[in-house]
């Protein structure tokens, strides 16, 4: 099933605004693979070969692309984030993504962190306009169409990169302006429901932060149903209804992104990356990595460090 925010075949030509929007970003994304700026919380994407569907972990964020098209996958859903139309994650995520995209037309794209602390405040200044809606939990991630104001405000974003002191001085305040944007669009409701704590999403929400900060320990549904404030059943209901995934698998999806991670940039070994998320058996730890990733942890390190354009680091560890 696809997901709103897909196209047909045939689409129109972009407006002026869109190939301005694709003529910064080509200007800024001038390295392969992921890349940040000036702006913290503001990253570039440049890919030039097609990518095949693989896993991939998204922190909260709104990804924005100029040229190219991405899928996301989660359980039978689709999502698509190209010229036409943006993604937004108002959790932290693990799903499936492929990237289509050539060395003539390579995929081009930014990506904007969602601050909770910056929604809360919106909302408070919003003063109840724009309320979500409290009859069903929203997901953890949809796309839906890129609109012009919402371009608009992505163009001048880019064109405060362009230059340091503008990108210091101007920059947060336009970040600020475009999840604005997004809070007002069509689907805003799961950013609106990520600042809410107490609501259902909310909840939720505050479990998953408590899995990102302490994944390498033994995390059970009990511990984690409690600090989300639910019954075990009710949590896993509603953890399900955002993630698509149970507590349990996602906690294990989340430790082998992580020590993926370590690998990648830290230049760590499988055995002492492993040990690092909170695994005891190196062999258990190959087995689920490979299960997920396709590949062994180090053919996938090589494949990864091509993608996001990371140099090769010295071993960290013997391990």
């Amino acid at each position: 099933m696809t997901r709103a925010g897909a196209m047909p075949p045939s689409m129109p030509e972009l407006p002026e605004i869109n190939r301005r929007m694709t003529a910064l970003l080509g200007a800024l994304a001038v390295r392969e693979g992921i890349h940040p700026t000036a702006l913290d919380g503001v990253t570039l994407m440049r890919v030039s070969q097609p990518m095949p569907r693989m896993p991939v972990l998204y922190e909260p964020g709104i990804v924005i692309v100029g040229q190219g098209r991405k899928r996301g996958y989660l359980g039978d859903q689709v999502y698509t984030y190209d010229a036409h139309n943006y993604l937004v994650l108002s959790v932290p995520l693990p799903f499936e993504c492929e990237t289509e995209a050539s060395p003539e037309r390579p995929m081009l794209a930014v990506s904007i962190r969602v601050d909770l602390a910056v929604l809360a405040e919106l909302l408070m200044k919003m003063d109840g306009a724009h309320r979500a809606a409290a009859a069903a939990i929203p997901e953890g991630i949809y796309s839906t169409r890129l609109d012009a104001r919402l371009t608009e405000t992505t163009v001048r974003l880019l064109e405060c990169l362009t230059d340091a002191a503008e990108a210091k001085i101007l920059g947060p305040q336009t970040v600020r302006e475009l999840t604005y944007r997004v809070l007002c669009g069509e689907q805003g409701g799961a950013l609106r429901a990520a600042a809410a704590l107490h609501s259902r999403f909310g909840q939720v929400n505050r479990a998953l932060q408590r899995i990102h900060a302490e994944y390498a320990r033994n995390l059970s549904v009990e511990e984690l149903a409690e600090a989300a404030g639910m019954s075990p059943s009710a949590f896993h209901q509603n953890f399900k209804a955002v993630t698509s995934t149970s507590p349990l698998q996602y906690l294990k999806t989340i430790r082998l992104h992580k020590a993926r991670m370590l690998m990648v940039y830290e230049g760590l070994r499988a055995g002492i990356a492993a040990e690092r998320v909170g695994y005891e058996s190196s062999s258990q730890f190959s087995r689920e990595f490979k299960r997920l990733f396709g590949t062994s942890p180090i053919e996938e390190i090589e494949r990864a460090r091509g993608t996001l354009g990371v140099s090769s680091p010295a071993m960290a560890s013997l391990g």
